[in-house]
This record gives structure tokens, sequence and C-alpha cells, in this order.
């Protein structure tokens, strides 16, 4: 993929696809956006959350980083980007679902299990990985084969989804919402290799077909 293939794709775009949309563009627009959901994903390239779920332009606010981590409420006046994309859509969007959305062959949660070295370069991302951290000690000690290391990293994975999802309760104005009943969080894993999602449910902390997931079920 080069440069000049995204210039094709946006005049490929606007001559046989923008019509489809026009519509909801020019009253989003006009009357600015009111997404019900905020989707919490990774920044991987292998992960399309418009292509995977058929969504249109308005539907989702996105949120999207390394690891489809989330870092614990810190209210300590510094920069937080992460924290200001959830502040919004919570606060000022008034979001009614969270998911945050977890996937296979996560390079994330692998880097977890491998050293990253001294090298000054990365020394924001070996930071950002200690919001794995809790995944990872708790895989360790859980009944999974340790020698067998892509069972190790898929059930990583969707540990750290449920430990993201905890943190995502640190932050007061969410724990309010959920009480008042107007926010629910969902944890979601996509499987890259055959384009399927499962859902936690926390009634027995298991994943689950998304087509087996209830609407009205608090997950």
């Amino acid at each position: 993929m080069q440069i000049n293939d995204l210039v094709k794709g946006n005049k490929k775009f606007r001559e046989a696809r923008f019509s489809k949309y026009e519509t909801d563009l020019k009253q989003l627009s006009k009357d600015g956006q009111n997404p019900d959901i905020l989707f919490i994903g990774c920044s991987d390239s292998r992960v399309t959350p418009e292509l995977v779920l058929d969504t249109k332009p308005g539907d989702m606010f996105t949120l999207r980083n390394v690891g489809n981590f989330v870092p614990p409420y810190n209210p300590d006046n510094d920069y937080h980007g992460s924290s200001a994309v959830i502040e919004y859509a919570v606060c000022v969007l008034g979001v009614k679902h969270i998911i945050v959305c977890g996937h296979s062959h996560c390079g994330a949660c692998k880097s977890l299990y491998q050293d990253l070295g001294d090298s000054p370069d990365l020394i924001n991302i070996k930071k950002w990985l200690e919001l794995g951290k809790k995944a990872k000690e708790y895989t360790l000690l859980a009944t999974v084969d340790k020698e067998n290391k892509e069972q190790l990293y898929r059930t990583t994975e969707k540990v750290s989804i449920v430990y993201q999802m905890e943190n995502l309760l640190t932050f007061p104005y969410i724990v309010q919402k959920i009480k008042n009943k107007e926010l629910q969080i969902h944890g979601w894993y996509y499987k890259i290799e055959d384009g399927t999602i499962e859902y936690y449910d926390g009634t027995d902390c298991t994943f689950k077909p998304l087509e087996e997931y209830k609407s009205n079920a608090q997950q």
C-alpha cells in the first residue's frame, strides 16, 4: 500500500461510494454527532471496526491505541489522550455503551512476554505495556499450558479485556452512569482469522459467541 493508492482510494470513494452516505454525512455536518457507542479497539492495522461491524458514519465514537488498553482514572492535570476520549464520549456525547474490543494475535499482549531491551526509543511503549501486566500475571497463574505459546497469548488477550473493563470502573462518572442505568460496559474479542466475535459474559466469566448475546443483559 502506497500513498498513491490512498489518493486513488479517496477518488474511488467519492465516485462510487460517497452517495451511499451523502444524506447521513450532510445531516451529521449540520446537526453534529450523536453516537450511542464508544468503541475501544487496538491500533492494529488488521482490526477494522467499521468493516467488521458494518457501521456507518456517526454510529460509533472510536478510541484506538496499542493493545486496546484503558489507563486507570488519574486526575493529575497531565496529558491523557485515551482518558480524554473516554471523558468526551461519556460526559459530552453521552454514549450509552462502551465496548472494549480485544483481538487475536495481538502484538501488545505478545510483547508482555518479550524483552524489549533498554532502547530509549521504546520508552513510551514499555510504559504503556504496564497496563497489561495484571493480565499477564493472572494468565501465568491460571491453568494454561505455558509451553504452548499461542494458547498463552490467546488467553492473555481475553484476560486483558476484563482488566481493561475494570479500569473503566475507576472513572467516577462511568460508575455513576452505570448506577443510574445510563451506561453499559461490554467486553468483546475479535478473531482476525475468521471474523467472528465473542462477548464476555460476566455471570460465569467466560467468552461466548456474539450471536448468543442478549441485548438486555448487563454485560
